[in-house]
């Protein structure tokens, strides 16, 4: 291992981009510490402690801290990911969309056109609601998260977040031009990394002061490396169909003729059925938490706070119903039994057309149903050992849900970019028996 990391930077162009990526990164989280201008941060930190398993926390995850902050960050690279997933949706309904993603490299320039333009319409769009939520905040004591509210500030905070969303865009796509991995990804996942030192530090407390012992934070370990051991099987996981392609004679040349196989992975819906189903639970909590408080009340949030059996059973079946939903559009069966059939290909002993679409649609529904479990155990892990454990939630996070997911993901995805640079180079990469697969699709 010592010596796979020495040859990472024996190569000088593999060394650059490494070193670039790490530098785009940490000017990211320096972003995440710079404060729009007229907050009050002490009250606004104070304001968010009741916020934080909100719909606001949801988003402060994938901001990486830096919407509580209100950073100039503070909308993070969401915009980003939200005009991507609309994108992607009007592509599934929408004639046009779906010509573009047909149309190779051009339709791709043109797509990534108009995410950017959503990119900054939901910015200017989401800037101005967070300015209207801030001017909101009040403290019991009578402070004020913006302590000068009005048209200026909602106009500087608009300019501010609008500006910096569009910059975390453009820090990605410098990382996907001239660094490793994908910038987007590798920007989520330093935010979500960041959280992991606090939270260390306060389990090492907990422990220093005799309220953990050691045979617990043992088991804690061996819990989360066996989770993690099971969602890098389940984003590797596969199911591969062999495919067979009939010989075509063009010239005198012979094309086909070969077997293959062609590789359906068993979580193709990926993280997204978490966070969607994150966003659908917490909007109650969201809505109940600017409620009077009343009896009723009081009721409704217990039933849809973190450590009800409500929460977590619906929870779960939200999950599983986003992940064959994402999967549907993610993998459509009658497009790839068409392009098989253009391309010669069939599968043995089945005929091309309709029943290859019918055959990939029966085997998909078949291996989306154990991922989509699965991901709902993933899901509601963290909350189980926050309530039965009394983990704070800050570490717990870490043993399962999205933050985890897109962690182990990101990961396997550069070391995946790495090793394809090292063995290009005929150097070994991290794992001598095998090369590690990164995610595709």
């Amino acid at each position: 291992m010592i010596e796979t990391f020495r040859n990472v930077f024996k190569i000088p162009e593999l060394r650059r981009r490494i070193l670039f990526t790490l530098m785009i990164l940490g000017i990211e989280r320096i972003g995440t510490h710079v404060v729009t201008p007229g907050i009050d941060a002490a009250a606004l930190a104070e304001g968010f402690k009741s916020l934080q398993n909100t719909l606001f926390g949801l988003y402060d995850l994938f901001a990486g801290g830096a919407f509580k902050k209100a950073a100039v960050f503070g909308l993070g690279i969401m915009p980003y990911i939200s005009a991507s997933i609309i994108i992607q949706l009007l592509g599934a309904v929408i004639p046009y969309f779906q010509k573009l993603q047909k149309e190779g490299e051009e339709g791709r320039k043109k797509i990534t056109q108009y995410t950017r333009y959503g990119t900054l319409i939901i910015s200017a769009m989401q800037s101005f609601g967070v300015a209207i939520f801030l001017q909101s905040i009040h403290l019991p004591d009578g402070r004020l998260a913006v302590p000068n509210p009005g048209i200026g500030f909602e106009l500087l905070t608009m300019v501010s977040m609008t500006a910096g969303t569009m910059l975390i865009m453009w820090l990605g796509e410098q990382i996907d031009d001239r660094g490793v991995g994908n910038g987007i990804s590798l920007i989520i996942f330093i935010g979500i990394i960041a959280r992991l030192p606090q939270a260390l530090i306060a389990e090492y407390q907990q422990f220093s002061v005799g309220q953990r012992g050691l045979l617990t934070e043992i088991f804690l370990l061996a819990l989360a490396l066996a989770i993690i051991y099971f969602i890098v099987l389940l984003t590797e996981g596969t199911r591969k169909i062999p495919v067979q392609y009939a010989k075509r004679v063009v010239g005198r040349k012979v094309y086909g003729g070969v077997n293959t196989h062609f590789p359906m992975k068993v979580n193709t819906a990926g993280v997204m059925p978490i966070i969607f189903a994150q966003a659908i639970m917490f909007v109650p909590t969201t809505m109940l938490t600017f409620l009077p408080e009343s009896e009723f009340m009081i009721s409704m949030q217990h039933l849809f706070s973190m450590d009800s059996w409500f929460y977590w059973i619906s929870y779960g079946i939200i999950i599983v119903f986003f992940t064959y939903f994402y999967t549907a559009i993610a993998l459509n069966p009658v497009e790839v039994a068409d392009n098989l059939k253009k391309q010669g290909g069939f599968i043995p002993g089945v005929r091309p057309g309709k029943k290859t679409s019918e055959y990939l649609d029966r085997i998909l529904t078949r291996i989306t149903l154990p991922a989509s479990i699965f991901l709902a155990i993933v899901a509601i892990i963290p909350a189980m050992l926050a309530k039965w454990a009394h983990i704070p939630y800050s570490l717990a996070s870490f043993f399962g849900g999205t933050g985890l997911l897109i962690i182990v993901g990101v990961a396997l995805d550069f070391l995946q970019q790495v090793e394809s640079h090292l063995f290009m180079r005929h150097y070994d990469g991290f794992m001598k028996s095998g090369k590690i697969r990164g995610r595709r699709g």
